[in-house]
């Protein structure tokens, strides 16, 4: 049997709801039918350029109701950073990523932050995603994807200038949703937001809404889709083809 009809036969007895990550970097993308190896240090190493560097030269990243340090000092020393976020409205945080190293994470406490929930960043080919199923209503729309996450998170925030949100609808409302951000000259695109109202979870909505997400990123010449996962929402992304790059855990001021 050759390479390709071994690939074609595995596939043919993979659905998608049962893709499976044999091991950490490589993944049967089911629809696809190919193996697609997931170098994870060249990936790291993009993303630290692409989406932590760049985002903030000088290593904070200022949003109009996000705002968070992206990259550590060069010399270690997070006071003058920890400053500047004292003084910034709105949601503020230190994205501290794991491969950063424990020394950093010492010090942030040492400066009077404090951790929230680890998440784990997993990344994917965006051509590797399934497109969206056919039998979900998904709807680009900004207004009720706010009002969404509004209604579940308690607090409203306004969409970066570049993302896009995505609803499902059942029933004329929208039940799940999520936003993806298209930055510019990089190679990855985000998935952010993600949110199911609790009576519609299980149904497979929030799935489809990154399916959805990732064929607008494919349309846009986007190569890679990441999320900084909670564990609810990361056994869904790997069943999709994601696999874990690093863990992130925002640092935050203790009376944020």
């Amino acid at each position: 049997m050759t390479f390709g009809a071994l690939i074609a036969w595995v596939a043919r007895r993979l659905s998608r709801r049962d893709l499976e990550v044999f091991r950490f970097g490589t993944a049967i993308a089911a629809g696809h039918y190919s193996l697609r190896a997931v170098d994870s240090t060249d990936i790291l190493a993009r993303f630290d350029e692409q989406i932590r560097r760049r985002a903030a030269p000088d290593g904070l990243s200022i949003g109009k109701s996000w705002s968070a340090v992206m990259w550590p000092p060069e010399d270690g020393d997070v006071e003058p950073l920890v400053a500047r976020m004292r003084e910034l409205p709105g949601h503020v945080e230190w994205k501290y990523y794991s491969h950063d190293g424990p020394e950093l994470r010492e010090r942030l406490l040492a400066a009077g932050l404090v951790p929230e929930d680890e998440e784990t960043v997993v990344v994917a080919e965006a051509g590797a995603i399934a497109p969206p199923p056919a039998d979900v209503e998904l709807r680009l729309a900004t207004d009720e994807f706010t009002e969404l996450a509004a209604s579940v998170f308690g607090r409203r925030s306004a969409l970066p200038d570049r993302a896009v949100a995505v609803v499902a609808v059942v029933g004329g409302q929208a039940v799940s949703g999520g936003r993806v951000d298209f930055e510019e000259d990089v190679d990855f695109a985000g998935l952010f937001g993600g949110v199911t109202l609790a009576g519609y979870r299980g149904r497979g909505l929030y799935r489809a809404t990154v399916a959805k997400r990732a064929e607008l990123a494919r349309e846009r010449g986007y190569r890679w889709l990441y999320s900084d996962a909670l564990p609810t929402s990361r056994p869904i992304l790997e069943r999709l083809g994601f696999v874990a790059l690093t863990t992130t855990t925002p640092f935050v001021f203790p009376d944020a």
